[in-house]
């Protein structure tokens, strides 16, 4: 048998310990793979589409291979650690120091070749998913038709290539330095009672609850200005957390002997300090990496709803069209080909009309606009808005509003008009989306307007259509005609579009690496749990004897991988939670559907990861 062969056989004898490893890294290839096949599509690359996707697709893809390469690194050097004893054993049997590291080297290639090969794969497999996924969350007008991605596979084979070889011999250097007695003893070492610092895990309660209050009580851009703070703090109080708190809770739960007595808790209680201390690490990894992908989502799932919410709520009309100054020709000319677009395209629409009278004020620079009573209202009303009732020589101011600015109200303020020196006394004043953009403005009666001198009117129209979704190319068409004018022409629904693409790129992005992420914690999870596999049935074995069942043995170790599953998650969860709370008080905008959706969806997923390992686990350690 050759030494490659050798090397060969021992990644396949342990393909159960290296199974997670082997498909987390597979898995980040398929994505930086997919990244590389869209950034690298002719249709994207040649500019068809947004000019930046391929740029952040490309960013994208340098994000995942870094990650990639501490990710590969760790996984590795915790495998290694596992192996131990049988690195003793061929030591005792004759094998050199080059030899075995050699081996190592040679096994790690050989699974970064299977990973790379495998990841490509299932990219090549669901190429056209990917494609077709990406029309949806960009928008695209233009399917993505499939092709052969020389360049992407290229690229991905290289960068993969050579990160496994430089991840293999890094880890030869883990070897460096371990005695034979040191290998044979493996893990088998007698561990020291854990022990935790009342300091220290003090300080991770004050950390961890003023990082949450800071964050919660923030408002407006004050959460931008303590974010780094606050993340540092949530940071370190999440190390104390596992490290320290964690096993100080453990040891005063052991000193409640009516609770520490009861069935098996003497068992779960005297094993779980020691777990806790060699899991912190693995811990406190898993619920950062789980908080950033939470946050992450829910943070650009959030952002497009609300952006998308507020488009949609704060544009009731379809089409709006606003003149420029003076020409009322050609401003008749314009409405007029809106309307004929919109009768050619078979739809049925309601036109709404209001003069605007730009009125200088008195002793001051800039001006106010001064609109008839009938025509806001008729506006407000298809706007879904409450009409004002002026009497005579009666005003009403109007300003704007959103729930983003927490729908602050603005006190009616007088104004005195330099064009007879006309005073406006407003009754109150009123919120509204109408007429947006131009500050706030004056509603009187249409006997007082016509009274008022206009020395310059714009005109607004409304454009009211039912089915207004189905107007985007309508809406696009025109915008390309009015683009020279200087009259300003809205569509909301090609409007949507546009959002959608922007966003789309966001998200398509976000959603792999955050995926990406979720999965690593994961294989985090995995990993740690059987590195601990030979141990934990010696361990168990021995409890048998005890006269325990096999029930109260599954019931013990149920509980174990319950807390090493869902401790670090459900830390993760409240991380994210105050982390979205925070950016819904910042924007002033309600998340809490999308953010618990979002959240929701994870913890789901990892229920369902725990009941599949979990019936895994337990038949191996009972048996």
């Amino acid at each position: 048998m050759t030494f490659r062969r050798f090397a060969f056989n021992n990644v396949m004898r342990n393909k159960r310990t290296y199974a997670a490893y082997f498909l987390s890294s597979a898995f980040s290839v398929m994505a930086f793979f997919v990244y590389a096949v869209f950034a690298f599509h002719p249709d994207v690359s040649g500019g068809t589409v947004h000019s930046n996707v391929s740029t952040a697709m490309h960013f994208a893809e340098g994000l995942i291979y870094v990650f990639s390469f501490f990710f590969v690194l760790y996984s590795m050097s915790a495998f290694l650690k596992t192996r131990k004893k049988e690195f003793g054993l061929l030591v005792m049997l004759g094998m050199s120091d080059s030899q075995l590291k050699t081996m190592v080297f040679l096994e790690n290639v050989l699974i970064g070749l299977g990973a790379t090969a495998t990841g490509i794969g299932m990219g090549l497999v669901m190429a056209k998913v990917m494609l077709l996924m990406a029309e949806n969350l960009l928008g695209l007008d233009d399917t993505l038709k499939f092709y052969l991605p020389w360049e992407a596979l290229g690229l991905t084979l290289a960068a993969f290539l050579a990160l496994f070889v430089v991840i293999s011999a890094f880890t030869v250097v883990i070897l460096r330095g371990n005695h034979l007695i040191d290998l044979l003893k493996g893990s088998a070492k007698p561990k020291k009672e854990p022990k935790a610092s009342v300091l220290l895990s003090l300080l991770a309660v004050v950390l961890l609850v003023g990082g949450y209050v800071i964050a919660l009580t923030a408002k407006g851009l004050v959460v931008f200005m303590v974010m780094i703070p606050v993340t540092v703090m949530v940071i370190v109080g999440t190390y104390f957390l596992f490290t320290q708190l964690s096993v100080y809770i453990i040891h005063k739960c052991r000193s409640n002997r009516s609770f520490f007595w009861r069935k098996t808790n003497l068992l779960f209680l005297s094993d779980l300090a020691y777990r806790m201390k060699d899991n912190a690490r693995t811990f406190f990894m898993v619920a950062i990496l789980s908080t950033v992908a939470f946050s992450a989502i829910g943070s650009l799932v959030g952002f497009k709803t609300m952006s998308t919410n507020v488009l949609v709520d704060e544009n009731p009309f379809a089409l709006e069209y606003t003149s420029g100054k003076g020409e009322t020709e050609r401003v008749q000319t314009e409405v007029a080909e809106i309307e004929r677009s919109l009768k050619e395209a078979g739809f049925d629409y309601r036109k709404l009309g209001a003069s605007m009278s730009d009125q200088k004020l008195a002793q001051a620079k800039h001006s106010v606009m001064v609109l008839r009573a009938s025509e806001f209202n008729a506006i407000a009303e298809a706007a879904g808005e409450k009409p004002v009732e002026l009497k005579e020589n009666e005003s009403m101011m109007i300003y704007y509003t959103n729930t983003m600015a927490g729908n602050q109200a603005t006190a009616p303020k007088k104004a005195v008009l330099e064009a007879g020196g006309v005073k406006l006394d407003p009754i109150g004043s009123k919120p509204s989306v109408t007429f947006r953009g131009y500050g706030d403005f004056y509603v009187v009666t249409d006997a007082q307007y016509d009274q008022l001198v206009h020395s310059s009117v714009r005109h607004f129209y409304a454009f009211d259509v039912k089915e207004w979704k189905k107007t985007k190319e309508v809406g696009q068409a025109l915008e390309e005609k009015l683009a020279t004018s200087d009259s300003r022409f809205f569509s909301i629904a090609y409007d949507l579009h546009r959002m959608n693409q922007a966003y789309g790129i966001v998200l398509f992005i976000g959603l792999f690496i955050g995926a990406v992420f979720f999965v690593a914690s994961g294989s985090f999870l995995y990993f740690r749990l059987y590195a601990d596999l030979p141990d934990d049935k010696a361990k168990f074995k021995s409890i048998a004897k005890l006269g325990l069942t096999d029930r109260e043995l599954s019931g013990i170790v149920t509980k174990q991988l319950m807390i090493l599953f869902f401790v670090p998650i459900v830390v993760a969860f409240v991380h994210g939670v105050v982390a979205l709370t925070s950016m819904q008080n910042m924007f002033g905008y309600s998340l809490m559907t999308t953010s618990m959706t979002v959240l929701g969806t994870f913890m789901l997923i990892q229920a369902v990861y725990f009941l599949l390992i979990r019936g895994r686990y337990v038949r191996e350690v009972v048996s």
